[in-house]
């Protein structure tokens, strides 16, 4: 023979119809779980890195990497953009005011974040620009008191281009008929959708406007740094605040919107984690399935046996039809988590729209459809654990068939 003999049996073996059906369908349900295994478990950490992915180009393309303020307002906001652009790791900066206030408009009323930009400088660290639906920033004009909105609170209030919305502050005036709110009717600009709990709360006027609004004597509140690195964001913000004369204070991503990126990282490890002993069960699975064949083949290892086949040589062909089922398994489950990894979010797109119904609801999760990431080093990973897990579970059932005694075998046939 020029073929290795355990490689020839333990394939013939594996290719084989059994006269035990049972065993034949014992493997195939092995074989099954396992596929079914690695392909959920690749098709739900593409998800979870579509999530953070999402975080990072949506949410945190929206709001600040990071801030300097001053005690109360910056005195030349001019200076110190020019000082902050000038950090190696600051793409770009920014000056605003920020406030919240509610916006009424259509008969109902809605809680904002309100947030006074220079369109000229906006553009440069947010990504606002891309996801303009109608109207754009360069709409918002000094004095004009115009205002840009989200999809979300477009819909809530029954809103349109060139409606008027009366944005009131939570701070009063003295008045001489009394304390009055303070408010500004304000005419809507544009319309973004980022497909985020933002587009629901999260608004843009003016800066010259918001100064004029929040009385800040048309003073810069801080100013916002885009940086090239998330997560040096803190140091970045600490080195250029250090740089500065006089006393500022700084903040980060990391403080605003930290906790939802820290619970999907541990949400992706729980899961991951879990999903792993789906598979793992799977591959143990192998361990019944060869346990079986081995008492099956009993009379055939005791003949081989006596052929001059050795311990080492019987234990490699159970290796080898183990090995099958467990190769053949991992790959075709990993094929099945590619594919699905790709299409998963249009899948659920489609879903949607033939049931009629949402799952993902901008109002309550911070994304409103299911995105997809897929990362090369969790298909290794996962593809390397599910073979790793198949090959051990073919170890003992082996190692069993090698210690068949002969003789013993042979009595009573």
């Amino acid at each position: 023979m020029f073929r290795p003999l355990s490689l020839y049996i333990g394939l013939r073996y594996t290719a084989a119809k059994r006269r035990n059906h049972f065993i034949s369908f014992i493997s195939l349900t092995s074989m099954i779980g396992l596929m079914l295994g690695v392909a959920v478990l690749i098709i739900v950490l593409s998800v979870m890195n579509g999530f953070d992915r999402e975080l990072k180009q949506r949410i945190l393309g929206m709001v600040p990497h990071a801030t300097i303020q001053a005690a109360g307002v910056l005195q030349d906001w001019q200076e110190v953009d020019r000082q902050v652009e000038q950090h190696p790791s600051v793409i770009a900066a920014a000056p605003y005011i920020q406030g919240q206030g509610m916006v009424t408009g259509g008969g109902d009323v809605r809680g904002v974040m309100l947030n006074g930009i220079l369109p000229e400088q906006e553009r440069s660290v947010s990504i606002i620009e891309d996801h303009m639906i109608e109207g754009g920033l360069d709409d918002l004009k000094s004095g004009e008191f115009g205002i840009i909105i989200g999809k979300l609170m477009a819909s809530a209030l029954r809103l349109q281009i060139g409606d008027k919305v009366t944005v009131v502050l939570p701070e009063a005036s003295v008045t001489p008929a009394g304390v009055l709110p303070r408010l500004k009717r304000f005419t809507v600009k544009g319309v973004f959708s980022v497909g985020a709990e933002l587009d629901g709360n999260y608004t843009l006027i003016h800066m010259d406007d918001a100064s004029k609004l929040m009385r800040t004597g048309g003073k810069a509140e801080g100013v916002r740094l885009l940086v090239d690195d998330l997560f040096q964001a803190p140091r970045v913000a600490r080195d250029v605040a250090t740089e500065l004369s006089g006393r500022h204070y700084i903040s980060d991503w990391t403080r605003t919107h930290g906790n939802l990126f820290q619970a999907i990282r541990m949400e992706k490890t729980m899961i991951g984690l879990l999903l792993m002993f789906i598979v793992a069960v799977a591959a143990f699975n192998i361990v019944s399935t060869l346990v079986m064949v081995v008492t099956d083949k009993t009379a055939d290892i005791a003949i081989l046996r006596t052929m001059g086949a050795t311990p080492g040589r019987i234990m490699r062909i159970f290796i080898v039809q183990g090995a099958v089922i467990g190769i053949t398994g991992t790959l075709v489950g990993t094929a099945l988590g590619i594919f699905g990894a790709y299409n998963i979010s249009g899948f659920i797109a489609w879903l949607e729209e033939f049931m009629g119904h949402q799952f993902l609801s901008a109002d309550v999760y911070f994304i409103s459809y299911l995105p997809s990431q897929l990362q090369w080093q969790d298909v290794w990973i996962i593809s390397g654990a599910g073979l790793a897990l198949s090959l051990l579970a073919t170890i003992y059932p082996a190692w069993r068939a090698s210690r068949v005694d002969p003789a013993e075998a042979l009595r009573y046939e």
